[in-house]
């Protein structure tokens, strides 16, 4: 499995139509979600992917602070090899590159509250009220470098 990590502009078209293609798939067919999944965030975000020879198997983009919110954010978080710990591996690689390429220390996600586990494991706390986005159960979770300090000195 290979991680890759790239700006928009850097993506090759096919690389891009695979992001999409796989976006759909899960958040506006499987999940039966009708909503603006491609937007202008993807342009200002980091578009992480673990991939092989089957294509891509997770994904997650990194999204600008104050594009979404004026953390650093993560979103788009899928597996489409579910049970795997793929899920877990996509958003660690994405707190990394929140870390080491937009150096934040905190990161600010509304994830889906059946996944709260996961992301608590990863050291997410829950910072609001359970709330309906698109018609799926959601929660706001922030995340804080601890180790910012010590990189910093």
């Amino acid at each position: 499995m290979e991680l890759t990590i790239k700006r928009f502009e850097e993506l090759t078209a096919a690389e891009l139509y695979e992001i999409y293609r796989v976006r759909v798939a899960v958040f506006v067919v499987e999940q039966e979600c009708a909503y603006q999944e491609v937007d202008d965030a993807d342009r200002r975000c980091w578009h992480v992917f673990l991939h092989d020879d089957d294509g891509i198997a997770a994904y997650c983009r990194v999204i600008d602070a104050g594009v979404t919110f004026d953390e650093t954010s993560i979103g788009r978080v899928l597996s489409l090899r579910r049970g795997r710990g793929l899920g877990t591996r996509i958003v660690e690689a994405g707190l990394d590159v929140a870390r080491t390429r937009a150096d934040a220390t905190v990161v600010h996600i509304e994830a889906q509250t059946h996944a709260r586990g996961m992301y608590e494991r990863l050291g997410f706390v829950q910072v609001s009220d359970e709330f309906l986005e698109d018609g799926i159960p959601h929660i706001g979770m922030i995340w804080r470098d601890d180790t910012a300090a010590d990189r910093r000195v």
